[in-house]
């Protein structure tokens, strides 16, 4: 009988018994066996309980939690071929939301446990592993404004009020390079790097980027003030192709990042600091994530 390892973000329960209560009899429904439980920690988000629960022999890993938690899970899964099964309960589950898999509780379990393994890129950035975006800018400072509580009563609202506050803040100058190739100096008030190409709400930030395609896709944007940022919206939201003195997009292997001085970024919706370079690669077909059955 298959065993899985349950990895857990206590923060994002709002009835720890009743989570696990309708885990358990997922896993009895469907011929699990009683699952091992492993709660993350402040100090221990994730990585070093899902490394155990490969070393344990575990079948399989749900990452209960939000994105970060997901992302610190797959970091420890990354290259074992033991397979993660996204149980998202953050705000916004940015890597569930682009695989099409549920929201809802129930109908994620399911896919847990009955679905099928589809091997995805995960990309490295400055040495740390992230699965769907690493950005620099705007969209760190608007993580850094959205506290914990007021994400946990707002949802992803909390994030629009937060980037609101930065909208007039002047862009950084930045050179990025691609893939060894002649540097390319811009204006940029972020710089966003996605395995996945959809934010909240669907909006197509980087239309062309699939999370198993063996590449990573960039976006600069550049704006100051509501006017700037309101073209920036209308130039992603209508998919508009080439690039502009707002919006410009670029696939690679390799990518670098120099800021004239150093800015907040973020990975995978975790706030990671303040630095001056930008060092991300992609690794191809590493992580095997759990995902539904093909429909005959």
């Amino acid at each position: 009988m298959s065993r899985a390892t349950v990895v857990v973000n206590p923060v994002k329960l709002d009835d720890p018994e009743k989570f696990k209560t309708a885990v358990g009899s997922a896993m009895t429904e469907h011929g699990w066996s009683e699952p091992a439980w492993r709660e993350t920690t402040p100090e221990q988000t994730g990585e070093e309980q899902a490394r155990a629960a490969v070393q344990d022999g575990a079948d399989l890993v749900l990452a209960c939690g939000g994105d970060g938690t997901v992302t610190a899970a797959a970091a420890g899964l990354a290259g074992s071929g033991v397979p993660l099964a996204v149980i998202p309960l953050g705000t916004g589950n940015l890597l569930a939301r682009n695989l099409g898999l549920p929201i809802d509780l129930g109908e994620a379990l399911t896919i847990a446990l009955t679905g099928t393994n589809r091997s995805l890129d995960v990309g490295v950035a400055n040495d740390s592993l992230f699965l769907t975006m690493a950005g620099l800018g705007l969209d760190a400072k608007m993580l850094a404004g959205a506290s914990e509580p007021v994400k946990k009563r707002f949802g992803w609202a909390a994030y629009v009020v937060s980037a609101l506050k930065h909208l007039q803040d002047r862009p950084m100058r930045v050179s990025l390079r691609t893939d060894g190739g002649r540097p390319l100096r811009r204006l940029a008030s972020g710089v966003i790097v996605g395995n996945v190409g959809a934010l909240q709400g669907g909006m197509p930030l980087l239309p062309e980027a699939a999370p198993d395609d063996g590449m990573l896709d960039v976006v600069v944007l550049t704006a100051q003030g509501f006017v700037g940022w309101l073209r920036v919206a209308m130039h992603v939201l209508l998919r508009r192709p080439g690039a502009t003195e707002h919006v410009m997009r670029r696939t690679f292997h390799e990518l670098r990042v120099n800021i004239s001085r150093a800015h907040l970024w973020e990975l995978d919706g975790e706030v990671m600091g303040r630095t001056r370079q930008l060092v991300i690669t992609v690794r191809p077909g590493t992580l095997l994530v759990r995902v539904p059955q093909p429909e005959a």
